[in-house]
């Protein structure tokens, strides 16, 4: 066996030795994970077959879900429908914090992929407008976070809003007919909507984008950490390409979302930085500085423990090995 391989492998125990002991798993039939329009690194992934040649020597099926948005994402796995998916951090803080297993081994993106839209023509001009309004936001993601955060620095709470619960497409349609007044918005459909019916962004703060989070359910990676090794490597690849080929990658991001090149362009080239995968500090300080949030909207449990969930959530040891040799 090479002398990388071993490496790898010793790595990537060392990286798992802390997760729960499980008995040692049966061969992997099939790994199933997500994309998302929201992840241009996965839409690359799935195009290419990467992780499909990956794994083709051991047998091993690759089955790929599509998520609409964190909120899926977190259901599936909490459900093990999926055994990696990819969410907004702090989304996947209150599913960890609220008790679905899950670990963040590696950064897909760290995006600003949301902000507080309105209409072109919208009376609205300030966070302190949108007290009384109807504002669309899908629970469980970002956006809706985002929202919260934004409205506690105008002086709002919650229930100074009507919130409309709906998915992030369903949002922009509803912003665009009228039927809300402002919606949490998320990329593509963000900036489609900037760009093809003239929606405003009225709220932009990137602080409150809390980065892309690939997670893995903790029995998965206990069981099979080569093979979520072998994983990172492939989205390390993907990465590295979307990098070296921007334009490309809209390319694909607009025949996938079903969204014009100048729309892909903008989530990609001016909304999406891909430069930091490995996690880290500057993570675990967004989750601190998020978390709050969580509590004061009453979105976790009575005395969950944040600062354990985050330090519970965030593996900063395991993807290191495989991004310092990609």
């Amino acid at each position: 066996m090479k002398r990388r391989t071993l490496l790898q492998l010793a790595a990537a125990g060392a990286a798992s030795a802390t997760l729960p002991r499980l008995a040692a798993a049966a061969p992997l039939e099939e790994i199933r994970l997500d994309y998302a329009y929201y992840s241009p690194t996965s839409l690359v992934l799935r195009r290419f077959g990467w992780l499909e040649q990956a794994f083709k020597a051991d047998g091993t099926k690759v089955k790929w879900v599509f998520s609409a948005g964190s909120n899926r994402a977190l259901e599936y796995l909490n459900g093990n429908s999926i055994d990696i998916g990819s969410s907004a951090g702090l989304a996947a803080l209150l599913a960890r914090a609220n008790g679905t297993p899950i670990r963040a081994p590696y950064i897909f993106s760290r995006p600003e992929w949301t902000a507080l839209v309105v209409p072109k023509n919208s009376p609205i001009r300030t966070l302190a407008d949108l007290k009384g309004k109807k504002i669309a936001a899908t629970k469980g993601t970002d956006p809706y976070l985002f929202l919260l955060r934004s409205l506690q620095v105008a002086g709002l709470k919650r229930s100074d809003i009507e919130h409309v619960s709906l998915q992030h497409a369903d949002g922009r349609t509803a912003l665009e007919q009228g039927k809300v007044d402002a919606w949490a918005g998320l990329d593509p459909h963000m900036a489609a909507s900037e760009l093809e019916s003239g929606a405003r962004l009225l709220y932009r703060n990137v602080a409150f984008n809390t980065y892309g989070f690939l997670n893995v359910r903790e029995q998965f990676l206990a069981s099979h950490p080569n093979e979520t090794a072998r994983v990172i490597q492939a989205y390390e690849k993907a990465r590295a390409w979307v990098r070296a080929n921007q334009t490309e990658a809209a390319k694909i991001l607009s025949e996938e979302a079903k969204v014009s090149l100048p729309v892909a362009l903008l989530q990609i080239k001016l909304r999406s930085d891909f430069s930091q995968p490995l996690p880290g500090n500057e993570h675990l300080a967004a989750l601190r500085q998020a978390a709050p949030i969580l509590r004061a909207e009453s979105l976790v449990k009575p005395g969950a423990d944040l600062e354990r969930s985050i330090a519970d959530l965030v593996d900063t040891r395991f993807a290191r090995p495989y991004i310092a040799k990609a």
